[in-house]
């Protein structure tokens, strides 16, 4: 089971795709890379690489904790404040 969460376009033949997947029996998070290849009938497809990251999904409070303190920090910067850092 895997439902697909967002697709970033990262460079003209390759995605950044989130998704939650479950593996022996745990759901995750995963974050990874993905590339495009043709089928035998040629149609593209996107295949995943070994690049990228899974969580668990228990962790997903610490990632959007990281995630809002990325938002914080470059408002700083754009404000031209000094970024404040952990």
């Amino acid at each position: 089971m895997s439902v697909l969460i967002k697709d970033i376009q990262k460079s003209g033949n390759e995605i950044i795709r989130i998704e939650i997947s479950e593996f022996k029996g745990r759901e995750l998070i995963n974050i990874r890379i993905w590339f495009q290849a043709f089928d035998e009938k040629g149609n593209a497809v996107y295949k995943p690489t070994q690049k990228g990251i899974a969580l668990t999904v228990s962790q997903y409070e610490e990632l959007r904790d990281g995630i809002e303190k990325i938002g914080a920090y470059l408002k700083d910067k754009k404000d031209g404040t000094v970024p404040i850092t952990e």
